[in-house]
């Protein structure tokens, strides 16, 4: 009998003590876990009682991201609402009565609900918690321009693509428009752009063949490196031979066949866009140089912005899916990495920023889309100040390629972006896909030549017989416009 009551004291204190540790994980260690739990309803319900920030263009009048205040049962809620629908919805994002969020209300929603650590913001937010007062968050001061940004989309006319642009010097972000675009006001089905969605944003996420937008950096290692000078020479039959094959020059969209041109400088084999040229370059330089190269510029990293991480994809060359890079030089065909086919992929932002590291002599400019945070008092709780992310290429290196790049536009394949009164540099490209005769049309500027305000990168997807300086190049030349005169 003894042995029973022992058993069963001992049974009773292994449930008492499980019921004490299991009381005390829910009500210690666990609390924090939970209220971060993003389907947790008490914590649903209490972001709608937050007047989220503003989001609002430079000037602080255009409403990006705004609230719909809704009485229930006495009690106040915020409901968020996006008076410009579509204009910058993959950068503005969305933030749902569910709690779902992305873009820029998910990256900065600390500062949007006022609980980010600024201490003046963390006393107000308490003490409107405990007197039950609505508890106001920041506003967040984009540098987009909203003309632009809309004048880019109309341009795209709902050709899958991007159009991003920003100031070399500063890295202010003007532009970064993607199509197709969605209303977030009502959360929108994938888009017909092969398997990406109209919430992708293309601009920073979308990864395209840069074609010959690419020789811009092969053009850099070429001449930083003292390899090659703008006035090297080459011949041109019509195509390099490359491990005892040909790699054929582009043609024209009036022609048949690849072009010829004979004897040839680097200068013009960068003005005419000549493969054979860059193939031999890429082959003299191999494939480490050039890759290296590329790094400098921000390839083979997610480029800084303050949209969400996982809404940035990196550049460089991809195999199976997966950024690669190869651990041997003969693992890479060079010749047709050097004018930027092979693997490689990049996303607008990045060739913009190859654009802009020129127009800056050199030097690569950080990209920033947020100018400043303000608190409801209107003090400023922070501001962007420009920052550079290292060199790139010596300024002489620079100097060459702008001009190499204004031969593109004055006599080359960019004609199409030329403005009166204004000398523009630039790039076309013209990237193959799997489908023949269907290429991603791309064009990378910057004006005024010889004082750089404003850099611009397009690409348009799948146009049939599409090159780069028919498409790309007039699109990019209306928001030059628009951003140096508007």
């Amino acid at each position: 009998m003894n042995r029973q009551l022992l058993r069963l004291s001992v049974a009773s204190m292994v449930l008492l003590g499980s019921l004490v540790v299991a009381t005390t994980y829910w009500q210690t260690w666990a609390v924090a876990g939970l209220a971060a739990r993003q389907d947790n309803a008490v914590q649903q319900v209490a972001q709608l009682t937050i007047a989220r920030g503003l989001i609002t263009g430079p000037a602080g009048k255009l409403l990006f991201a705004a609230n719909r205040r809704r009485r229930v049962n006495g009690q106040t809620f915020y409901v968020r609402r996006y008076p410009t629908g579509g204009l910058a919805a993959q950068t503005v994002g969305y933030s749902t009565s569910g709690g779902t969020r992305a873009g820029l209300e998910a990256s900065l929603n600390d500062y949007l609900t006022g609980a980010n650590s600024n201490l003046s913001n963390a006393i107000r937010h308490e003490l409107d918690r405990l007197g039950a007062g609505t508890v106001h968050g920041d506003d967040v001061v984009l540098t987009l321009r909203p003309s632009a940004q809309e004048l880019a989309l109309h341009e795209l006319a709902g050709r899958c693509g991007a159009v991003v642009a920003m100031n070399p010097h500063t890295g202010q972000v003007y532009v970064l428009a993607s199509s197709p675009t969605y209303n977030p006001n009502f959360l929108s089905r994938p888009g017909a752009c092969g398997d990406a969605s109209a919430l992708v944003n293309n601009g920073t996420a979308g990864l395209y063949t840069p074609g010959s937008t690419f020789k811009m950096v092969t053009a850099s290692a070429a001449l930083d490196t003292g390899t090659f000078t703008p006035d090297s020479s080459f011949y041109d039959p019509g195509y390099c031979v490359e491990y005892g094959k040909k790699v054929l020059n582009s043609g024209n969209p009036d022609q048949a066949g690849p072009e010829t041109f004979g004897n040839v400088t680097l200068a013009q084999g960068f003005e005419h866009s000549i493969n054979s040229v860059f193939c031999n370059v890429g082959m003299k330089l191999g494939a480490r140089t050039v890759l290296e190269y590329a790094k400098r510029f921000g390839f083979y990293s997610v480029l800084p912005l303050e949209t969400p991480a996982d809404e940035r994809a990196p550049s460089g060359l991809y195999r199976n899916g997966r950024l690669y890079y190869p651990r041997h030089p003969y693992d890479v065909d060079v010749g047709r990495l050097a004018f930027g086919q092979e693997r490689m992929l990049a996303t607008p932002l990045q060739m913009l920023l190859v654009a802009a590291t020129i127009a800056n002599g050199g030097a690569v400019p950080r990209p920033y889309v947020v100018g400043r945070i303000v608190a409801p008092d209107g003090s400023v709780v922070a501001r962007t100040r420009p920052q550079t992310l290292g060199r790139a290429i010596k300024p002489t290196t620079a100097a060459e390629l702008t001009q190499m790049m204004v031969s593109v536009v004055q006599g080359g394949t960019g004609t199409a972006a030329q403005i009166p009164g204004v000398e523009v540099a630039g790039k076309t490209g013209t990237a193959e896909t799997n489908v023949p005769g269907v290429y991603n049309a791309w064009f990378v500027s910057f004006a005024p030549a010889n004082d750089p305000k404003v850099a611009v990168a397009v690409v348009v997807e799948k146009q049939p017989n599409g090159f780069g300086g028919a498409v790309a190049a007039p699109i990019a030349k209306a928001v030059l416009e628009n951003l140096l005169h508007g």
